[in-house]
């Protein structure tokens, strides 16, 4: 039977207290990667990300299809950089607390989160945690094909990624913690025994309050 407890966390306004997502359009525009017109769609895409009535597979399977042909190894170096000057330094101080008492109680670490390994693996190596579950694209002889994986790991597509996860490693779900922002990840919030919701979205606050969840709020 399972026993071991894991520790799942979402990334934006999570672990870190912004969208990377955002933060990632930002950086299009400023290197002239990306037009005006789809800074603005992309824009609209994080607005209703943020609502959770987001087509989370339909925007993927556009964005990634844009990095068709494209290094791996550009990439992975474009973002290492980004990394270091955006994202680090919104790393909400309570991650690392939290991280450092789950790992205390001897729980399984997981980054579970909707993006792609490019824009979360530098995060999940920086925090020291054990496992990534994200949306996985599709790579041949390091060059991005402009295909992914569906599902992504998204609302229902993480409760997937974390079940399979809990069958290889006999982890209990029922005993486990799960902390994110987003109405969309009520699916993964409900199937664990201690959900914990951070810094929410207008409809996982009101949702949190209903049920007695409460809510904590973090900051870099």
């Amino acid at each position: 039977m399972s026993s071991r407890v894991a520790a799942f966390f979402d990334v934006d306004h999570t672990l870190i207290e912004v969208n990377s997502g955002r933060k990632w359009v930002e950086h299009l525009r400023a290197t002239n990667k990306i037009s005006v017109a789809d800074m603005l769609k992309a824009v609209w895409w994080l607005a209703q990300y943020r609502l959770s009535i987001l087509d989370y597979d339909a925007v993927t399977e556009e964005v990634v299809k844009s990095y068709a042909g494209q290094s791996v190894a550009e990439i992975e170096s474009e973002v290492v950089a980004w990394f270091d000057e955006e994202i680090k330094p919104t790393i909400c101080r309570q991650s690392f607390e939290r991280l450092a008492w789950h790992r205390a109680q001897g729980h399984v670490t997981v980054m579970l989160t909707s993006g792609v390994v490019f824009s979360t693996k530098p995060l999940q190596e920086l925090l020291g945690i054990e496992h990534l579950l994200c949306t996985q694209v599709e790579i041949r002889e390091g060059t991005m094909t402009g295909r992914y994986f569906p599902p992504a790991c998204y609302a229902g597509g993480k409760l997937s990624a974390a079940a399979d996860l809990a069958e290889r490693e006999q982890l209990d779900l029922s005993k486990s913690f799960f902390y994110t922002d987003s109405f969309s990840d009520l699916p993964m919030l409900e199937a664990v025994g201690h959900p914990r919701v951070v810094n929410p979205d207008p409809r996982l606050k009101r949702h949190a309050v209903h049920t007695g969840w409460g809510y904590e709020t973090w900051r870099a």
